[in-house]
């Protein structure tokens, strides 16, 4: 097989199939469809039987993307209809990193033609890592028109999805590439190139499944005509946008598109220091050595040997001679211990061979000293009664050798119990999820750095979100850079700022997995960060509004990244694009803080395989982001009509009566405007007050987040 064959895999989704294999006929059909196409693109499929289950199919499809030896090409075949029973889509969707719009609409064009019931499929299609998966219908006729519809196209695909040049790839344009497939376009309706239409229609539709992912969720700029992009920078302020074109979504559904966009955690071996602390375990570790290696003493005494029984022998009460010394450091062979004799020992030391117990010193008295009156001669032991591994710890006894010392998913605490046994094992590395690095830019002419001397003129302010956020991140446990200030009417800055933070140049030093940025995404005609993320690198933005009191205007996108590559190797040139992700908070101080708990903490915690943990006794998953509780209100608080508020509060712990009470931060008469600093000093939980008509009374319970410690009362 030549090295640039294409592994591909046929998974036949079937409850009766599963059960007879002899009556499933989809595999050799597309078999047949796949081989048509040549041994030089692909190679003999991988054919696997599951029924109609969800847990069955994921499993499945993720040992073919997600281990060393994945397949370029995943073909799930059946359960895509509209019976109960039909739950493939389903169960590959939430597997889909990135989503392939176009060969689903491929697949049903070409049905269509045969049928009006195509209609009644429900494909979907994407990308796994770098695996594509496609799904098409259970019966054989349907599946072989589904693949040789876009059969041909793959190719192209799969080398895109594995790494492969794009630049090098289209460098001939779109009707080389059409000619190296073997498939040929129509004309456009407009009589113009059939390749330039080609461009145009993926561009839209790249935005479209960006945003949506197969999801019931309000989906932004579908179109240019349905749903324009944010603010045109060049348009000027008489032409720009008076009302938001992003959608008003939910909270849940904000989070929603947050989690299906953030990567995958990333696994690497990382030495076992004081640095691990908050890492994530990534595999299951074992121990390299017992604990303790040796039987040990565990009190200060003397070896001895105990009678077996009462009759072995003479029991351990007399006096005796002092034979050797055991203390609990490096040392060499240890001399057998004699019958007659003991052993002084310290706790911790190693047993002399020969010895079986410890007695304590407590129980002995010196009756004897050498002749220089420096140490012990002969020691009386006032006890009979000890028994054989009496005051011993024997090897392996805490720590067995080769035993699973900590699993996959374990957090590593500043307790420091994590460290500790692992540094008693003598592990001296560990696969842990990678803690993304995240770079904080605050935009705005109008900010001069905290520390700056000079006085304050005309509308400038102070920055103080920077300084904020870089602290809460810096006490999350996560790498931080401080990208600086960009300004909005410096043509040019704010692209440059992303960029040098994507590439790890000039103020990043270091290349960031995510960007949080401040300021700048309202309406007004120099907020410019949603038509830079958009019109100038290339990203998507998920979502643009959020129905919440403070942050409304908060904004998420992820931008595909290539890292640059200054050698000229191969393997540089084949490097694989990656998801950056940028938080684009608002410039208010209370809401910045507010919406990095909410929305940006979550994903660092995916992003560092959080949601890797195990399962609690209680069955429940931990959850991702700030805990939540339930608080007593210790006043009335007033609500919002229409949004949720997430109120900033102090939470304290009764000695009464246990329970938790939540005061406002917000002073009488001025409340908790987005703008108000002061209403972060101290608060250590947010308050989640749903939109209403009446007042919460005290006493009413609600949840809270909490951000900090509970606050015990006076």
């Amino acid at each position: 097989m030549a090295d640039n064959t294409l592994k591909v895999a046929i998974l036949i989704v079937s409850d009766t199939a599963s059960q007879d294999p002899s009556t499933d006929r989809v595999g050799d059909t597309l078999t047949t469809v796949i081989s048509a196409e040549g041994s030089n693109n692909w190679g003999q499929p991988v054919i696997k039987i599951v029924p109609d289950n969800v847990l069955d199919i994921q499993r499945s499809i993720c040992d073919w993307t997600d281990g060393p030896n994945w397949v370029n090409l995943v073909v799930v075949s059946g359960g895509t209809g509209f019976a109960t029973k039909d739950i493939t889509p389903e169960a590959v969707s939430p597997l889909i990193h990135r989503h392939a719009s176009g060969l689903v609409h491929g697949m049903i064009a070409a049905s269509l033609k045969v049928t009006p019931f195509a209609m009644m499929s429900r494909p979907v299609a994407g990308v796994r890592d770098k695996t594509l998966i496609v799904t098409v219908p259970g019966s054989p006729k349907g599946a072989k028109e589904n693949v040789e519809a876009i059969i041909k196209l793959l190719p192209h695909a799969c080398s895109q999805a594995a790494g492969a040049n794009s630049r090098a790839l289209h460098a001939g344009g779109v009707k080389k590439l059409e000619a190296e497939a073997g498939v040929s376009s129509a004309p456009s309706p407009s009589g113009s190139k059939a390749d330039h239409h080609h461009h145009h229609h993926h561009h839209h539709h790249h935005g479209d499944h960006g945003h949506g992912h197969g999801h019931a969720v309000p989906r932004a700029h579908t179109s240019p005509s349905e749903r324009p992009q944010s603010n045109d920078p060049n348009a000027g302020p008489n032409r720009r946008y008076r009302e938001s074109p992003y959608p008003m979504l939910s909270v849940d559904e904000a989070l929603k598109l947050i989690s299906q966009n953030t990567p995958e955690p990333t696994i690497i071996e990382a030495p076992v220091t004081t640095a691990l602390v908050g890492s994530v375990i990534a595999e299951d570790v074992y121990a390299t050595e017992a604990v303790p290696a040796y039987r040990a003493s565990i009190v200060d005494g003397y070896a001895v040997i105990a009678p077996e029984s009462p009759d072995a022998g003479p029991n351990t009460k007399g006096i005796f001679p002092v034979a050797s010394i055991t203390h609990a450091n490096e040392g060499g062979i240890l001399p057998p211990l004699e019958p007659g004799t003991i052993a002084r020992i310290t706790t911790g030391a190693p047993l002399p061979p020969n010895a079986n117990a410890v007695v304590m010193v407590e129980d002995t008295v010196l009756a004897s000293s050498t002749p220089d009156g420096q140490e012990e001669a002969t020691v009386e032991i006032l006890t009979g009664d000890i028994k054989p591994q009496e005051n011993v710890r024997e090897p392996g006894s805490d720590v067995a050798l080769g035993s699973c010392i900590l699993r996959k998913g374990d957090l590593i605490t500043s307790v420091g119990g994590e460290i500790g046994l692992l540094a008693a094992t003598g592990t001296q590395t560990v696969k842990v999820y990678k803690k993304p690095c995240i770079g904080v830019l605050s935009t705005g002419d109008e900010l001069v750095e905290h520390n700056d001397p000079r006085k304050l003129q005309g509308g400038q302010i102070r920055d103080s979100n920077r300084p904020s956020l870089l602290s809460c991140l810096a006490s999350w446990g996560f790498p931080t850079v401080d990208l600086g200030i960009a300004r909005d009417t410096k043509v040019g800055e704010l692209e440059q700022s992303l960029r040098d933070a994507l590439r790890g140049v000039g103020k990043a030093q270091t290349s960031v997995d995510v960007i949080i940025t401040t300021g700048g995404v309202s309406m007004g005609e120099l907020d410019l960060l949603k038509p830079t993320i958009e019109r100038s690198l290339g990203g998507t933005i998920h979502f643009g509004r959020v129905s919440m009191k403070p942050g409304k205007p908060t904004t998420f996108a992820t931008i595909p990244f290539k890292p640059s590559s200054s050698a000229a190797s191969s393997a540089q040139q084949q490097q694989e694009r990656e998801t950056k992700l940028i938080f684009s908070l608002p410039g208010n101080p209370a809401s910045a803080l507010v919406t990095l708990n909410l929305f940006v903490l979550p994903s660092l915690h995916k992003l560092m395989g959080m949601d890797q943990r195990k399962i609690t006794p209680a069955g429940i998953s931990p959850p991702l982001g700030l805990p939540l509780v339930s608080v007593a209100l210790a006043h009335p608080f007033p609500v919002d009509k229409k949004r949720t508020e997430y109120h900033r509060a102090i939470v304290t712990a009764s000695r009464s009566d246990g329970r938790l009470y939540a005061m406002s931060t917000g002073m009488e008469g001025v409340g908790q405007r987005s703008s108000r600093v002061g209403s972060l000093a101290s608060a250590n939980a947010l308050l989640v007050l749903k939109p209403g008509t009446e007042k919460l009374e005290k006493g009413m319970l609600v949840e809270a987040l909490m951000m900090g410690a509970v606050v015990p009362e006076n």
